[in-house]
């Protein structure tokens, strides 16, 4: 790697939709507000605000058009919806998000599991998700679940992740998220696999979006820079998980990310600091400890007063 790399890094803070979606007691919809306004003010180019999907499947997200209209947007924040299918699209439109966000399963059984469709039935109806959001001059963003690793089949193939990136590009998408959903994957398979996709689709902006669940993701962010991504999903506190993929945990830290990057000094335009404050409120918003490693331990640098003697050990 590159280590005088100074590229300019995109973070998109996923933790109001993918975080928020797996906790059970319900979170009011002013703290989303609350939480989403705060995140606007940090310095994240980008949030995903909630999904569409139905609300008996999430009830977390049943609040999703309040939500939208209420939040204080941001010039230079891109704010994004996830949209499952025809449906959501519909429910979407009014909400003028300034993307919709697809999320497509690479691998058949997780598909079934995850949008009760086959793959080639789940992207036949993104088909016609596209063609709304180019009616309404929506952004869209292809996102490919299981990607690099699936709970139910395991290790995928390159080329049924390239069939679905093939599948978006030729429905127009130029922006395209790849997941860890269980959080299995390792550098060397993120470096090759994004590797190969930048080189075979140049004009598409590839995104990671990366689960923490085996503590892989911060070195999977490394591997993906190395690679030529520019652009990761991550979730205040560590937050996250799918509800359809057994085992699956957080995605990285929005805090971890940006504290590595600020010791190597790459370009985030991320303010930690207040990124930190807004995980105390998070963390009793939702009523349990957060993941992340540095809202737990501090930024690295953060010295303590040396003691003026030996402590004594007592035996």
């Amino acid at each position: 790697m590159n280590w005088e790399f100074n590229d300019f890094i995109k973070v998109k803070d996923v933790g109001p939709r993918d975080g928020l979606q797996m906790e059970k007691a319900w979170i009011p919809t002013e703290e989303k507000i609350n939480i989403i306004n705060a995140l606007s003010k940090t310095g994240v180019t980008g949030i995903q605000v909630t999904s569409l999907v139905h609300p008996k499947a999430v009830p977390q997200l049943a609040d999703a058009e309040e939500v939208m209209r209420n939040i204080d947007r941001q010039s230079g924040v891109l704010y994004s919806v996830l949209v499952p299918n025809e449906r959501g699209a519909q429910r979407a439109v009014p909400m003028k998000a300034d993307e919709w966000e697809l999320m497509h399963s690479v691998t058949e059984s997780h598909s079934l599991a995850n949008a009760n469709k086959k793959v080639e039935e789940s992207l036949k109806e993104h088909e016609k998700v596209v063609k709304l959001a180019h009616e309404h001059n929506v952004k869209v963003q292809g996102g490919m679940a299981t990607a690099l690793g699936c709970p139910f089949e395991g290790k995928v193939s390159f080329e049924r992740v390239l069939y679905v990136a093939e599948a978006y590009y030729s429905m127009g998408i130029r922006s395209i998220s790849i997941a860890d959903t269980i959080g299995v994957a390792d550098p060397k398979l993120v470096y090759t696999t994004l590797k190969r996709l930048i080189d075979q689709f140049p004009d598409v902006e590839f995104s990671l979006h990366l689960h923490n669940t085996r503590g892989m993701a911060i070195a999977n962010v490394l591997a993906g820079i190395d690679a030529g991504v520019r652009a990761f999903d991550a979730s205040i506190g560590g937050l996250g998980g799918c509800p359809y993929a057994p085992g699956a945990t957080g995605n990285v830290s929005t805090e971890d990310l940006v504290h590595m990057l600020d010791l190597m000094n790459i370009p985030n335009g991320i303010d930690l600091k207040r990124l930190l404050e807004l995980s105390k409120h998070v963390e009793k918003v939702v009523g349990h400890p957060l993941e992340s490693a540095i809202f737990k331990a501090g930024p690295a640098g953060q010295l303590q007063a040396a003691p003026t003697v030996q402590e004594k050990i007592s035996k």
